[in-house]
């Protein structure tokens, strides 16, 4: 019998077993690529902090403001998102609906895994050439501040995109089962070549082609595990190769567009921010104060759990950062004192979704970033809302657990609760610190990040003197993979939401939802069913991405509040995104607390009841949401 290797992926306390790989010569050729690739990841995610905090400094401190700070920054940045997406692809860390894969056979599922790279390689395979024009076409171009050609920065396109491919082409060359492999490369390859076959029946079709691509192409990827950026990529390069005249140089235009947003920078740096706040220890002095105030009461730790969640998501941005930095601190000791493990985790999902509008939240940078909103009105905007869900979810626990023993848990002392308010000053203090940066304009969304990095790497090695320096490039890695996962799928939407907004679409969407009986209200109530399902499946940034453009100018044309319908939406897609049995967030959750998804089951619906209460009267008072903008 021929031995196969398994390769074994720990991401946030999840561990993923992928497809049986035949050892081969092969394997010290990905491992010297990978690292050929996290090596300047990890070096653009530093200089990234670097450039943007030098920026700051000269700025506001010296005076003396860095001209070329934020077009070197751009540059680099775009790197950044090519080369993470191609660490993301290696580990196969790209987001994905696995609902239905994973309950598939396991020779099925390995199946499945193979169509999903094959179909990855394919969309690749066809962008890369465009992409090499869009390039070419960039050379003409020389930046403003530095004087050099454009050519530098869009060359990261095909870099990323070639890399990408060559880790597809060996993932499928190392599959232990080479007759599958050809089964689901043919698979793949018969499907594009019937597309490409019925092209002259698909051009007289007009916007039927809209239904065809973006929900037959699009939902079909995404459900059979497709990662979802290839998915909206085949989308949208199907529907502009196949049904217009328009080149498909312009679809890598879009995803240059969408993916280098200098807003978007925030992203990987406040994912930098959540892993550091981990291993520095400011989130355990955090819940051990509120575990210290609260923990004699009877459901308090869970209250600590909802508080914790409530203010480590104020630093971090992250929902999975956040979840891996209180769930490891907080279950052992709810465990011991009797809490099941399937309430814990419904609960920590829960919370996961109660705080998605408390900033800086990655969702809230992304709406601002393609829709024109206020980021800074959007991160005012987003404290209160989680106010109302954390009361609503605090009141659903109150009545779980009102006759709970309390009797063996000693009560803290006055002493020990202002000792341990000592050790989490500085922690706490960070929430407000970057709150103060962009107020007093110190520093803008984008660079309020570096300041919270260098605050969190000082208090580590200061005062709690807990700075792991073999951590540091794993954590740079990680940044990088999950920066480039998510910017890939920004891109390829971006790409998606275009082809809508050309075709006429977005017209017609306007039209049939204004005219929609009972103004506002129904259109709210509407866009809180329609996000929640979104969620569900797409995640909040994607659907964020695809249909914020199209909806947010409809939510005006209606009389409702720019920041008050984000915050509606933003609760409705975090419900669907951690509700089972589709919602990835939910088994993220499990992941992290290491606990069976089947024993949350239960418990979860009372607390999404809960949640969905807090977002009704959320939706009902628009002054949650705006009353301090």
């Amino acid at each position: 019998m021929a031995h196969v290797e398994i390769e074994v992926i720990e991401v946030a306390g999840e561990v993923t077993v992928q497809s049986p790989r035949r050892p081969s010569l092969l394997a010290p050729l990905e491992r010297v690529l990978g690292l050929f690739v996290e090596i300047p990841a990890a070096i653009l995610v530093v200089a990234e902090i670097v450039i943007l905090f030098a920026g700051v400094v000269a700025r506001y401190g010296l005076h003396r403001p860095l001209i070329w700070s934020d077009e070197l920054a751009s540059i680099l940045f775009l790197w950044l998102a090519m080369l993470g997406a191609a660490v993301a692809f290696r580990r196969s860390e790209h987001m994905r609906m696995t609902a239905v894969v994973a309950s598939a056979r396991p020779a099925m599922r390995a199946y499945l895994d193979l169509v999903a790279t094959s179909a990855a390689l394919a969309f690749l395979v066809l962008i890369v050439w465009p992409a090499c024009d869009y390039a070419y076409e960039e050379s003409y171009i020389t930046t403003p501040a530095l004087q050099i050609s454009n050519m530098w920065r869009a060359a990261a396109l095909p870099a990323g995109i070639g890399l990408m491919a060559a880790f597809a082409l060996l993932r499928l060359v190392r599959a232990a089962d080479w007759r599958m492999v050809g089964a689901a490369v043919v698979s793949v390859a018969v499907i594009i070549g019937l597309f490409w076959l019925a092209e002259p029946s698909l051009r007289p079709l007009g916007n039927l082609n809209l239904v065809i691509f973006f929900v037959g192409v699009a939902g079909f990827c995404v459900f059979a595990g497709v990662p979802i950026a290839f998915g909206f990529g085949l989308a949208i390069f199907g529907y502009l190769a196949l049904t217009t005249r328009t080149p498909v140089m312009v679809l890598v235009g879009r995803m240059d567009e969408g993916m280098s947003h200098l807003i978007l920078l925030s992203v990987p740096l406040f994912v930098f921010l959540g892993l550091l706040i981990e291993m520095t220890g400011m989130a355990r002095a955090m819940v051990a104060f509120l575990a210290s105030l609260l923990g004699h009461v009877r459901g308090g730790l869970h209250y600590v759990l909802v508080g914790a969640m409530y203010l480590v998501s104020g630093i971090s941005g992250a929902k999975a950062a956040d979840m891996a930095a209180v769930a490891p601190v907080l279950f052992p000791e709810m465990k011991q004192r009797g809490a099941k493990p399937g309430d814990l985790v419904a609960l920590l999902a829960a919370t996961g979704a109660q705080t998605e509008t408390i900033p800086p939240s990655l969702v809230l940078i992304t709406i601002g970033s393609v829709t024109g909103v206020s980021i800074a009105a959007l991160f005012t905007g987003g404290l209160l809302p989680g106010v109302v869900l954390a009361i609503t979810l605090c009141m659903l626990v109150w009545w779980r657990y009102r006759h709970e023993d309390m009797s063996h848990v000693r009560r803290a002392t006055g002493s020990e609760i202002g000792k341990t308010f000592i050790v989490a000053l500085p922690a706490l203090a960070l929430p407000f610190v970057i709150r103060y940066a962009v107020v007093e304009g110190i520093a803008t969304a984008t660079e309020v990040s570096t300041i919270g990095i260098v605050y969190g790497a000082l208090v580590g090695l200061l005062v709690y003197r807990r700075f792991d320096w073999r951590r540091l490039f794993p954590m740079l890695v990680e940044t990088a993979a999950l920066s480039g996962a998510i910017l890939l799928i920004i891109g390829t939407a971006t790409g998606m939401a275009w082809g809508l907004t050309q075709s006429g679409f977005s017209r017609s969407l306007a039209a049939a939802m204004t005219g929609l009986p009972g103004g506002a209200a129904t259109f709210i109530a509407v866009s809180i069913l329609a996000f929640t399902i979104l969620g569900s499946v797409l995640e909040g940034i994607p659907a964020i991405v695809l249909f914020g453009p199209l909806l947010f100018p409809i939510a005006r044309a209606v009389g409702v509040h720019e920041v008050h319908y984000a915050m509606v939406i933003i609760l409705a897609m975090g419900i669907g995104l951690f509700a089972p049995p589709f919602g990835v967030g939910y088994y993220a959750a499990c992941a992290i607390g290491r606990v069976d998804p089947a024993e949350g089951i239960r418990p979860i619906w009372g607390y999404l009841l809960a949640l969905l209460v807090g977002l009704i009267v959320v939706a009902i008072f628009p002054w949650i949401s705006i009353g301090f903008l």
